[in-house]
């Protein structure tokens, strides 16, 4: 029998079912110890500083406050916890928003009880652990090409707002108080950006792909 002391957990989730099962689920393991729960984000905060879990397992969808926003309020507020994403959600958004609010993993509510207890462990040493669901969407996020107009300046997107509007170098400069040269500059830069050889391929580039907003 371990010597050392268990590690304190929190649920964090709106449904009471999930939250009694999570505890039943933790209370199979002697050295896993059930110290709060909350039903959203802004509970979870409060209860962060009364009680001082070690692990925190939270929900992404939640009232009040999201579990996005919670996690990344409680790594500002209380850096020695960590927080492992537990959720039914593996979309793009929720998977990247978790981890750069600080999550230290992200898994799915499927995921068995032997599993998630090693998580847990891991997340108290400061190990992450992913979901292979939550792995994916990561991968793909990463490897996915930029965007069109991700390069582009802030002046850059001036100008180029104004060719959608159909202006010539010449206005640009006016309403922009330039040289007509610099503004050549400007849509060479854009056009070499963007990949396009005209004007007329950049402005439907930018009005298909809402590079720029038009007013």
């Amino acid at each position: 029998m371990s010597s050392n002391p268990s590690i304190r957990v929190m649920i964090v989730d709106d449904h009471t079912i999930v939250r009694e099962g999570l505890a039943t689920l933790l209370d199979v393991f002697p050295d896993l110890e059930l110290v709060a729960e909350a039903s959203n984000g802004l509970e979870a905060i409060r209860l962060c500083e009364e009680h001082q879990p070690e692990v925190v397992l939270m929900d992404m969808l939640m009232p009040e406050m999201d579990g996005i926003s919670a996690t990344r309020a409680i790594r500002q507020q209380f850096p020695n916890v960590q927080v492992l994403a537990l959720t039914s959600f593996n979309e793009k958004d929720y998977v990247t928003g978790a981890i750069e609010a600080g999550a230290i993993g992200y898994l799915l509510k499927d995921i068995e009880a032997n599993n998630l207890a090693a998580a847990i462990r891991a997340a108290k040493n400061g190990e992450p652990t992913l979901s292979p669901e939550a792995t994916r969407v990561l991968i793909h996020a990463t490897t996915q090409p930029a965007p069109p107009g991700h390069d582009l300046t802030e002046r850059e997107l001036e100008v180029l707002s104004l060719v959608v509007k159909g202006l010539n170098n010449a206005q640009i400069a006016d309403v922009l108080t330039v040289s007509p040269s610099t503004i050549k500059n400007h849509v060479s830069s854009i056009l070499s950006k963007l990949g396009v050889a005209t004007r007329t391929e950049a402005a439907a580039l930018a009005i298909q792909k809402q590079i720029v907003q038009l007013t």
